[in-house]
């Protein structure tokens, strides 16, 4: 039987963790022997077929930046980013399948083959993030049976390791993302009851912070400027990461500041850093504040907050959290290390769902007694212009079919009417979002809907969306009277466009380049 995986592929870091025979998750070290993995690439200037990732491209990238490439998840599922190498343009989703791929050989080799895997998200990921996640998996050769919400993730570890009950908050701040989601907890029975997020908001930002610091110094000294190229800016956000780290551990730093001009020393307080970066830190607390709303609750109502993500070290989110709820939140688990554990019991979890007959009698006895419950963390619907009653003219808006924090599984159908006599198309779109109003969503999906011709106006046309415990979603578009249906799935194509497509295709293209 196959060994079954969750993957936490991260902003800065990546990790995979299995399950052993009884059940339990366990991180598989790399070929370095490391834990975690860099989510760095560099592609290899001596042999273009050759692309290192993890620590050996953190080491390249400050002799040629352009060749490296880091904190690709936060382009993930962006359709107009694209690196450019050796007369190829990379994709968000292909970079990505390059770090999963290094994942998954260097772990085969210790564990076995590795094909099932469950690839961990944010919270707040739309559906095409979504969606670019499991390609890029799929890319790497990986069977990417679910995706998982990243504080869900924790929590089902924190849940089946340590004592947890009542209603938690899960506080996940990371290399470049940021997630709050509050649970109900009995035991191992979990039910997720809202989330909020961030997609620019995590440890990226307080470097940035360090590094501006970094340039003001260097301004005031020299009048002159740090940051001449791209190699001084590659090596100075490597020294901002670094100090940031060495603040979390002691209340000052210092480093030698080398630029043209000359070198000068600069030191820095953590008072000096918490009060860079506290207009962040503030962003964190409004979604805090936000998701209590969402939940109904107030502070004295949570029982426990629990820390996820390696920027949860700051000393001040610890001292915040911890004067907002009246307790200390739980470190009681590696942060860095508990979303991909988590990943694995519920990849466990979905195998014993979907498939229960290729799971072990170990891995089924140690998760028999884990309940999930799981919501949408995003409302879905379509645009629509529905006449007004007291004026007769039509108004466009966006109608929600699917609300947000609806219990997984959920389907839910609603019914449009076409607008004019000899209607031949119908332009749908797929939205996003929890208003009315069309420009305050996003649109994630267009498409056109072929009509039969030579009807009057007023034929109706019956939406199905539906959301599995995997996590995906599935569109469904009828003109009830010709039973014609279209079909919509999430799939980011060749060109970066919303369609079915060859992905196979694209991940035998891929086996071509050597991860090392």
């Amino acid at each position: 039987m196959s060994v079954i995986a969750g993957i936490d592929l991260g902003t800065t870091f990546s990790a995979l963790a299995i399950l052993n025979s009884i059940g339990k998750p366990q991180i598989v070290p790399n070929a370095e022997g490391e834990r975690i993995t860099p989510s760095a690439v560099f592609f290899d200037e001596e042999d273009t077929n050759v692309i290192r990732v993890g620590i050996e491209a953190i080491n390249s990238r400050q002799l040629n930046p352009e060749r490296s490439v880091r904190w690709i998840k936060r382009h993930m599922g962006d359709r107009k980013y694209k690196k450019s190498i050796d007369g190829k343009d990379w994709t968000p989703e292909e970079i990505s399948s390059l770090i999963l791929k290094k994942l998954k050989q260097d772990c085969s080799r210790d564990e076995g083959d590795i094909n099932d895997v469950v690839i961990s998200v944010p919270a707040h990921f739309d559906e095409v993030r979504r969606k670019a996640t499991m390609d890029a998996g799929r890319l790497a050769g990986l069977n990417v049976i679910g995706i998982v919400n990243e504080p869900v993730a924790a929590a089902l570890y924190y849940a089946t390791t340590c004592e947890v009950t009542g209603r938690v908050l899960v506080y996940d701040l990371g290399g470049g993302t940021f997630d709050v989601t509050i649970l109900d907890v009995q035991n191992k029975d979990i039910n997720i009851v809202c989330s909020q997020g961030d997609h620019a908001l995590g440890g990226i930002d307080f470097d940035q912070r360090i590094l501006e610091l970094f340039q003001q110094a260097y301004r005031e000294k020299f009048n002159a400027e740090l940051l001449v190229d791209d190699e001084a800016r590659a090596k100075y956000e490597d020294e901002a990461e670094d100090l940031k780290k060495t603040l979390s551990r002691r209340p000052s730093a210092k480093k030698m500041l080398y630029g043209e001009a000359g070198s000068m020393r600069f030191e820095i307080t953590r008072e000096q850093f918490e009060e860079a970066i506290a207009p962040l830190i503030t962003r964190a607390d409004m979604l805090v504040e936000v998701t209590l709303q969402e939940a109904k609750c107030n502070p004295s109502d949570i029982n426990k907050v629990l820390l996820v993500g390696g920027s949860t070290r700051i000393p001040t989110i610890r001292t915040r959290l911890e004067e907002k709820f009246g307790k200390a939140p739980e470190v009681a688990v590696n942060v860095d290390e508990c979303v991909a554990l988590g990943a694995a019991i519920h990849a466990g979890l979905t195998k014993m769902r979907e498939d229960p007959s290729e799971i072990d009698s170990g891995i089924a006895g140690g998760l028999r007694d884990v309940k999930l419950k799981d919501v949408c963390n995003h409302s879905y619907g379509t645009i629509c212009a529905p006449r007004d009653q007291e004026t007769g003219q039509y108004v466009v808006q966006n109608s929600i079919i699917l609300k947000k924090n609806t219990p997984l599984p959920c389907e839910s159908t609603q019914r449009f009417f076409t607008m004019v006599d000899g209607q031949t198309e119908l332009q749908v779109t797929i939205t996003q979002g929890e208003d009315t109003d069309p420009d305050y969503v996003n649109k994630i999906a267009t498409e056109i809907f072929e009509l039969p011709p030579d009807r009057p106006a007023n034929r109706p046309i019956k939406v199905t969306y539906s959301y599995d415990l995997n996590q995906r979603m599935h569109c469904t578009f009828q003109d009830e009277e010709s039973g014609r249906v279209l079909e919509v799935n999430f799939c980011i194509g060749e060109n970066g466009e919303m369609s079915e497509d060859n992905v196979a295709h694209k991940a035998a293209e891929m086996e071509s380049f050597k991860v090392e």
